[in-house]
């Protein structure tokens, strides 16, 4: 005969004390808006949903890298899934249902064939934009699946480019070091 299983480990004195406090620190902490794109949006998201549930992530729609990149150029009034995708997995909910569903949103596929490098949730998303026709509806959709604590948003409703006009000044006629021996600038 074996003996019943033991009880997992309590959570972390960290975790404990966020969860005693979470209805009154949710309750008071302001609404947030946060802007950008990337892995900075996403840990900023993932920290700032353990102070509130009021969160508003606006997130950038320029991405043309990776899987992004690649869906754009096959479907160019696609708004690029990944900085999307990356945001609504970082306001997860901590459930396992939650989590199992951030977890395979953010899988990518391997190899290098037609899927290989792409996320689940960026085929999900660009599924679910080209379907509905909505990116906002797409986005509260997903939300709803990862049990998101908060919105997320795109910046614009169609993808941006990027552009910059970059002008060189002419190079410096003298330079900014001094002789030793003189107390003036020497040319370079």
């Amino acid at each position: 005969m074996t003996a019943p299983p033991a009880p997992p480990p309590p959570p972390p004195v960290e975790k404990q004390l966020l969860d005693a406090a979470a209805p009154a620190r949710l309750s008071r902490f302001p609404a947030v808006v946060a802007l950008g794109g990337g892995h900075g949006l996403a840990a900023s998201l993932a920290a700032l949903r353990l102070l509130t549930d009021r969160l508003t992530a606006v997130v950038t729609v320029a991405d043309d890298g990776g899987s992004s990149g690649r869906l754009r150029a096959e479907l160019p009034a696609l708004l690029p899934p990944g900085d999307l995708r990356m945001a609504l997995c970082a306001l997860a909910a901590d459930d396992d249902v939650a989590r199992q569903w951030a977890g395979l949103l953010q899988h990518r596929f391997p190899g290098t064939g037609e899927v290989g490098g792409h996320a689940v949730g960026n085929l999900l998303l660009a599924g679910l934009l080209e379907t509905l026709g909505d990116p906002v509806t797409a986005l509260d959709r997903v939300g709803a699946l990862v049990g998101a604590a908060g919105r997320v948003l795109p910046l614009a409703a169609e993808p941006l480019d990027i552009e910059a006009d970059v002008r060189r000044e002419a190079p410096p006629t003298r330079c900014a070091a001094r002789s030793p021996s003189r107390r003036r600038p020497v040319a370079c």
